[in-house]
């Protein structure tokens, strides 16, 4: 069972930042590529950026280039997402996910917790 396990969110005020951490439990997150999720309320769920399995490839969403930052620590089997100018549209949880490609592959295991991030004044 592929389980990932994000962390990191909170509530900060617009333009503010915050790193999300997705660590893998049970196997060696090097060996896939990762993506970063997010939903919204009332929204669907949508990819807003992902990395390749060794970090040379990245992508990201529209709405948020320029300001997140997806990086990869297999030494620390950690992900991250680095977001900084957060807006408010940016609150959703947030969730990782490990596929077989970046941008696109196969989704394995299933979805986590997620992680809460809140941004207002």
């Amino acid at each position: 069972q592929l389980q990932l396990v994000e962390s990191g969110g909170g509530l900060v005020q617009p333009g503010g930042s915050l790193r999300l951490s997705c660590a893998a439990s049970g196997f060696t997150l090097d060996n896939y590529a990762i993506g970063w999720f997010r939903q919204a309320p009332g929204k669907e769920r949508e990819r807003v950026s992902c990395i390749s399995r060794s970090g040379g490839s990245t992508n990201y969403a529209d709405s948020v280039k320029g300001r997140f930052t997806i990086s990869r620590d297999n030494a620390k089997n950690t992900v991250y997402l680095q977001m900084n100018s957060l807006k408010p549209e940016d609150t959703a949880v947030y969730y990782c996910r490990a596929s077989s490609g970046c941008p696109s592959g196969v989704r394995f295991g299933s979805w986590g917790q997620g992680t809460q991030v809140t941004v207002s004044s």
